[in-house]
């Protein structure tokens, strides 16, 4: 199952100084596996460019992260807070995991 946690629009002054004129929407998902007997939760950042008359959607997704919803909250919270987007979600999980 999937769930909406939050989305944001990056920050204009910083697309700016990277060249990218157009909006960018970032939108973040709890999942839960309702296969499992027990509660597994993970993440997925859906990324959508508006440039000009197209529309470009990326996404990518951590099925099976943890078994405690509020270490997900936490996780999707810092996500959103730091504008991660899909092509980086899993090299900041495998930090996050270091730590």
């Amino acid at each position: 199952m999937k769930t909406f946690f939050g989305g944001i629009f990056m920050n204009k002054e910083e697309l700016r100084k990277e060249g990218i004129l157009y909006p960018i929407k970032l939108e973040y998902y709890k999942i839960k596996d309702l296969k499992s007997k027990n509660d597994i939760f993970g993440v997925e950042i859906v990324k959508t460019e508006y440039i000009n008359e197209k529309i470009k959607v990326e996404k990518a997704s951590i099925d099976k992260l943890t078994n405690d919803e509020k270490i997900e909250n936490s996780i999707l919270d810092m996500l959103k807070r730091n504008e991660v987007t899909p092509v980086i979600l899993e090299d900041v999980i495998d930090d996050l995991v270091k730590c």
